[in-house]
């Protein structure tokens, strides 16, 4: 066998890809001069035995195994089950939405009837935000946990085996449904349990120790310890750590728009033609700027996708993106964002640790009153925006929700505002053609991360509260399906290490 890396056009990557002999171990797509796969593979002789990976995990069963007690079936919720089960730990999941084939009516009642269930959405239930979200695998937090691990798992359950080569892996929402439903039956089958449309209301605490939880019926669900998963947008989860006394903290997070392209138009700058390779997949980009002081930068960057409601609550206007698995809708869209800190809005300053959240409510409540409709989002063309003029005509858009001409340069923040005009003139640099007429922006995209902190020592425990692990986005610790699911694993490390 030998171990080769080249640069290959689509067509000769095609040819290594097709050929029985070579065993693609990495690929990353390169459109800076040319477009290129960076390659590395095996070739192996004729006579040798190309190795098979074996992708099942030790996975144990914990009927009669110490319980632990995970609030939330998001990407840490669920990897952190998945850890439990390897140690022999018995994981017990609550979660307030429902699971993933019953989710799907709920979002299509918000998408349709613009009627929210506050508890079910594309944020809440089984599979968390990151269901509806391209499932993207890519994290630049490589040192907090076993990335190939995260990737392992989704492959064991259904995901297809190229995740594992690729430099930015996606699985599309389409195909992530069902390998949460078989992650899920990996845990029931080894003696875990879950709890749907159970929303914790209060956590159980005896002389500064944590035995468990208590949902809104009254029910007691109870462990070792608790890994606390909810998401970053489990705001009443922040609103009884204020009112227990407990500590959090406002963490800075980014606001902005969500700006959508012809997809058509994207390829032809990323791959500079208008006659590139068919073989090429729809093409992505990622785009930072620095502007007063503030990051401008571009998030959840979705080829081919769709822009979707992701508000959790009635009179509240939010935006996100997804992709399904082919990409193949004919419009690309991405999360423009903007940093925001406690500096930047003084006239918070009142509501302490909640001075990001309560900012956060109040520009996705003006959103909404933009349009005065859940779901129907605020929009505007992209050169209206930033040149201070009325939208008179829309562009096409695939947004779910149905839209609205609304003059977002007057009714964002105008800190935002400004450093998102900006930001877009410095991404045409950049990219040439980006600034166009062609393109539109729909607001708010607001849940980047969470505004708040949940805080945790080097143990992982909370510093008042002795066997509650706060991980994953909802805590402030990790943005994204993978960082995510790392940190649920490191979670139940952590209970083992302090049992």
């Amino acid at each position: 066998m030998k171990r080769i890396e080249a640069d290959l056009t689509p067509e000769k990557y095609r040819e290594a890809e097709q050929d029985s002999r070579v065993r693609i171990v990495r690929r990353s797509l390169d459109s800076r001069r040319g477009v290129k796969y960076h390659t590395v593979m095996e070739v192996y002789e004729e006579g040798e035995e190309m190795p098979v990976a074996d992708y099942r995990s030790p996975y144990k069963d914990c009927r009669n195994g110490k319980q632990v007690v995970i609030v939330g079936a998001g990407p840490a919720g669920l990897f952190a089950a998945l850890r439990a089960l390897e140690h022999g730990l018995r994981p017990v999941i609550v979660e307030r939405g429902k699971m993933v084939s019953e989710r799907k009516y709920d979002i299509a009642r918000l998408t349709k009837e613009h009627e929210v269930n506050p508890d079910s959405n594309w944020c809440f239930g089984e599979g968390g935000a990151g269901t509806y979200s391209d499932g993207k695998l890519y994290t630049r937090s490589t040192k907090r946990g076993d990335v190939g691990a995260v990737l392992r798992k989704f492959i064991e359950h259904g995901a297809d085996e190229k995740i594992i080569i690729d430099a930015h892996a996606h699985i599309g929402t389409d195909r992530l449904s069902p390998i949460i439903a078989k992650m899920r039956e990996t845990v029931e089958e080894h003696g875990g349990e879950y709890h749907f449309g159970k929303r914790v209301t209060d956590i159980i605490v005896k002389d500064g120790a944590v035995g468990g939880v208590i949902d809104s019926e009254g029910n007691r669900y109870e462990g070792v310890a608790v890994i606390l998963a909810t998401g970053h947008s489990a705001r009443d989860i922040y609103h009884l750590f204020q009112e227990k006394g407990w500590l959090i903290e406002a963490k800075p997070f980014a606001l902005g728009v969500r700006v959508e392209h012809p997809q058509e138009l994207i390829n032809t700058i990323q791959y500079h033609s208008r006659n590139y390779s068919p073989l090429l997949p729809p093409a992505a980009y990622s785009l930072t700027t620095q502007v007063d002081g503030h990051g401008v930068f571009s998030f959840c960057m979705c080829p081919g996708g769709i822009i979707v409601p992701a508000t959790t609550a009635a009179g509240t206007q939010v935006v996100n993106g997804m992709s399904n698995s082919k990409r193949n809708s004919p419009f690309a869209n991405s999360g423009i964002a903007v940093t925001v800190g406690v500096n930047d809005v003084p006239e918070y300053a009142q509501y302490g640790n909640f001075a990001l959240l309560k900012f956060q409510e109040d520009v996705e409540r003006a959103m909404y009153a933009a349009t005065g409709v859940d779901a129907t989002a605020p929009m505007q063309t992209l050169t209206d925006f930033c040149e201070g003029r009325i939208t008179t005509k829309l562009n096409k858009t695939n947004y779910m929700g149905g839209v609205l001409s609304t003059p977002l340069h007057e009714l964002l923040p105008s800190f935002v505002a400004r450093c998102l005009r900006q930001g877009f003139k410095d991404f045409d640099r950049k990219m040439r053609g980006f600034y166009t007429r062609e393109a539109s922006v729909l607001a708010v995209e607001s849940r980047t991360s969470s505004p708040v902190r949940i805080p945790r020592g080097a143990d992982m425990q909370h510093p008042q509260l002795k066997g509650l692990y706060p991980c994953g986005e909802g805590a402030g610790y990790a943005g994204g399906i993978v960082s995510s699911a790392m940190d649920g694993m490191n979670a139940v490390e952590a209970i083992l290490a302090n049992l």
